[in-house]
């Protein structure tokens, strides 16, 4: 692992400094746009006097803070692929680059000694899980790498109630932004609830440092919910999901594929719109982990 000269630097003045996954510019938005929003979230971050921490892989080697060439590096490689946590070793050895899940993006930023990520939505419960057992493993590492990790709750194509009730089980705490509301990615509101909500970035700070004074392991996961003003459509939301399960089962996509399938077909089924909304999701969480992550380094 390597730590960028800029996050380095940043550690070592206790600045603050926000990590940020790669998949979204690996696989989750179409090119050109994918580098475009990736070094955009970086300029976001620098005008709010935040370090931004870009996680990644190229070539074999797994970056904490990668600069502008290795950005676009992984955005524009055809051969690049999705990493989690147990293929950090293979791609080490077969010299790979590679989009960092959330779970290897946490795995990697807590190594390096950065306390807050943001992302757009989380993997979670599949649905059907009980008969597969397909759950992502950006649960397991959610409890074992004490970060606080914004995120506009889990994939749609998930089973939420089963996550919250396995974060639950693997004592993660989760807390809505300002709502109880557990929001879904693209929408607002998911229909389902938590039992905890938090008002202020230095709020979320204080809960992050009460739990590492008791020693507690997890991450805090804080659901901030897309503006109501840039959600899709809830009916055209939960249509176009339940059409997008089913093209995943006549096509036989499965496990992490699912994801990139799910993101393309939205976004060719409403005209662009869940793009939109997707953007909209990401930058609103980077700029609430940006003013978390100053709220930390004041503490």
């Amino acid at each position: 692992m390597r730590i960028g000269e800029h996050v380095a630097a940043a550690l070592a003045a206790g600045q603050p400094i926000l990590a940020l996954e790669s998949t979204i510019i690996t696989h989750g938005l179409p090119r050109p746009r994918n580098l475009k929003v990736g070094l955009e979230a970086q300029e976001q971050l620098r005008a709010a006097g935040v370090t931004p921490a870009t996680i990644g892989v190229v070539r074999g080697e797994a970056i904490v803070g990668l600069n502008d060439d290795e950005l676009a590096e992984i955005a524009n490689d055809d051969s690049v692929v999705k990493l989690s946590v147990r293929d950090l070793p293979i791609a080490a050895v077969r010299g790979l680059s590679g989009g960092t899940t959330v779970a290897v993006t946490a795995f990697l930023a807590q190594k390096a000694g950065v306390r807050v990520f943001s992302t757009g939505g989380l993997g979670g419960v599949h649905r059907g899980a009980s008969e597969t057992f397909d759950e992502s493993a950006d649960l397991i590492a959610l409890a074992q790498y004490p970060l606080v990790l914004v995120s506009a709750g889990v994939k749609s194509i998930l089973d939420i109630p089963a996550t919250l009730e396995r974060f639950e089980t693997l004592n993660v705490p989760v807390v809505g932004y300002r709502t109880k509301h557990y929001p879904g990615f693209y929408v607002s509101d998911s229909g389902y609830e938590v039992e905890y909500q938090a008002d202020s970035p230095e709020e979320i700070a204080a809960i992050a440092k009460a739990r590492d004074e008791l020693g507690i392991k997890s991450a805090v996961v804080v659901a901030n919910p897309v503006p109501k003003e840039f959600e899709l459509d809830p009916a055209l939301h939960d249509a176009k999901i339940e059409q997008a399960l089913a093209e995943c089962k006549a096509r036989g996509i499965h496990g992490h594929d699912i994801t990139p399938f799910l993101l393309d077909y939205m976004q060719r089924e409403t005209s662009g719109e869940s793009l939109e909304a997707n953007l909209a999701v990401y930058r609103g969480n980077v700029a609430l982990g940006a003013e978390i992550a100053k709220a930390l380094a004041s503490k």
